[in-house]
């Protein structure tokens, strides 16, 4: 009886046993299945989403070091860098010995500018970890490596993620695309790419790489425009719902055709959450489409809720600058300055706003600073080209031509391979200022680039007949006469037959006035109406020059 007794009780405690267990493994199957939730919506970069479920598995179980790490990985996400400070702290009080929290603790370090700090952090998480920890390394190395901060070690990035890809059982795509991300970071393209293929051999729908690897094509200009587009689209048919490509591809479409950016933005809009980012996306397409009080409106109305994005108020400098308002212009640049995290703030920022400044005499050093700045700022020679050639632009609207001149003229010097445009604009600036000499200067160098093109020649013609008003020097002989010869080479030119007609036209003056060869002068009379009959400038020279005696008289002794 008594071993009866024992045995039931015995059956009961395994059966309670038994329950426990498969209660505590259905737990951790919901746990994991909710925390790689959350790691997907980083993936899709949806901050928000994945805020709220690492917020929930934190109210669950406030220990989970994995939950408290990735949200603040979120916040982040959302420029939320006091907030993740305070969580970090909260969760390494608790526990001090955390190898994840430490690498958090010291991601939010680096945003600060405090990389002593920051090395330390991460080295105490690596060493408590044994260097044996993936996830660990991963979450050092994604810190330093992020393309996107100018903060953080890259080289320190490949060390440690290179450490993780080399533990045994590795398997993680995540590792080798944030690897990729620090070689693209040190520049080092080829390296990047490599990294970027071996996450694609794990995971062949790993978006992220094959994004992150169009990005690294796309960083070498136009000339790789079909490979980065291809690797764009292949992104999207390996994952339709990775959010980050379509905001690229709005971008990229954004200056060039609105509607395909606006597909586009269609598509971003309908992958990623609903937030701050998402209404400053609708903003803009209503500027880049000419609604520009449309876009002020809607600005407005987005910076009324909760962590709006602080392109607003450049997208409403924008939009009123079109609209010629230029008092509330630069009160928005100024606003956007002052609430955008510095951080993100970019060469094309800069530029924009010294564009604007030029509208504002008294502020040529400012116009000056922010320029450089963009320039230096920027990596890419095509980026340093266009906004040095857009603050001119704003010189040359605002007939400051010596302002004009002096930024076409810089532009030579960044810009490698420099057009005759480009040499126009300088020399033409130059003309435009009554600064003769410099405009000789360039118009010289465009001979010497471009022989055969009457630009050239016409233009040194117009500055030399300036400089020698008289003629008495007779400067611009050889360059209207090259003049003459290139437009009559090819007369179905237009502009080459208006060219060689205002040639004509100062060879007339030159003859009659300087040389008194009134002959001579009526001879290129003529050459002018067989190009153009019944021009009423030339028939009046003729009716002028044909009163004129044959030959001069000689003085008397």
């Amino acid at each position: 009886m008594y071993s009866q007794i024992k045995k039931e009780k015995i059956m009961k405690k395994m059966k309670q046993m038994i329950l426990l267990v498969a209660m505590a493994v259905t737990v951790f199957a919901a746990k994991s299945q909710t925390i790689n939730e959350g790691k997907d919506f980083l993936y899709y970069e949806r901050y928000t989403s994945a805020e709220n479920v690492f917020k929930k598995l934190l109210a669950t179980n406030p220990s989970d070091e994995a939950a408290a790490y990735h949200l603040g990985q979120a916040l982040i996400g959302l420029d939320r860098l006091p907030e993740t400070k305070a969580l970090y702290l909260q969760k390494l009080s608790a526990n001090p010995n955390s190898p994840l929290i430490l690498a958090g603790v010291g991601h939010v370090e680096l945003l600060e500018g405090k990389t002593a700090d920051a090395r330390q952090h991460f080295e105490t998480a690596i060493s408590l970890s044994k260097g044996k920890d993936i996830d660990v390394l991963n979450a050092v190395g994604f810190a330093n490596s992020n393309y996107d901060s100018k903060k953080g070690d890259a080289a320190y990035a490949v060390d440690v993620l290179t450490r993780a890809t080399q533990i045994k059982k590795f398997n993680d795509p995540s590792v080798f695309t944030n690897l990729g991300d620090a070689y693209r970071k040190m520049g080092n393209g080829g390296e990047a790419v490599s990294a970027y293929d071996r996450a694609l051999s794990i995971n062949p729908n790993y978006a992220r790489a094959a994004y992150r690897k169009g990005r690294v094509y796309q960083s070498q200009g136009s000339v790789q425009e079909e490979l980065y587009l291809s690797l764009y689209n292949e992104a999207i048919a390996k994952d339709a719902k990775f959010a980050p490509v379509y905001s690229t591809l709005f971008n990229y479409f954004y200056e060039i055709d609105v509607p395909r950016s606006a597909q586009y933005l269609e598509k971003y809009l309908t992958s990623s959450d609903d937030d701050g980012n998402a209404c400053m996306y609708r903003t803009s397409i209503e500027y880049a489409q000419g609604n520009f009080q449309k876009a002020v409106d809607k600005a407005n109305s987005c910076l009324l809720v909760s962590g709006a994005n602080p392109k607003l108020y450049q997208l409403k400098a924008f939009s009123y600058k079109r609209l010629k308002d230029t008092a509330n212009a630069n009160k928005n640049f100024q606003d956007y300055f002052a609430k955008q995290n510095p951080e993100k703030l970019e060469g094309g920022d800069y530029a924009a706003y010294a564009s604007l400044l030029v509208n504002y005499p008294g502020n040529e050093m400012k116009v000056e600073e922010y320029t450089n700045r963009a320039v230096m700022m920027d990596t890419l020679a095509v980026n340093k080209a266009s906004y040095i050639n857009t603050i001119a632009k704003s010189y040359e609207e605002a007939e400051n031509y010596a302002g004009a001149a002096k930024w076409y003229s810089r532009l030579l010097a960044v810009k490698k391979n420099y057009t005759n445009v480009d040499i126009f604009n300088a020399g033409y600036s130059y003309y435009a200022a009554n600064m003769f000499d410099s405009s000789n200067r360039y118009f010289t160098l465009y001979t010497e680039k471009y022989p055969e093109d009457i630009m050239g020649y016409y233009m040194l013609g117009n500055a030399s007949a300036q400089i020698d008003s008289t003629g008495s020097l007779g400067l611009a002989v050889p360059f209207y006469e090259k003049t003459i010869a290139i437009g009559l080479a090819d007369t179905t030119k237009p502009q080459a037959i208006n060219r060689v007609i205002n040639a004509y036209k100062f060879f007339i003056g030159y003859y009659a006035n300087a040389k008194k060869d009134f002959p001579k002068a009526l001879d290129y009379v003529d050459r002018g109406l067989m190009l153009v009959p019944g021009d009423p400038t030339l028939v009046g020279y003729r009716a002028a020059l044909s009163k004129q005696p044959a030959k001069k008289p000689a003085p008397k002794p």
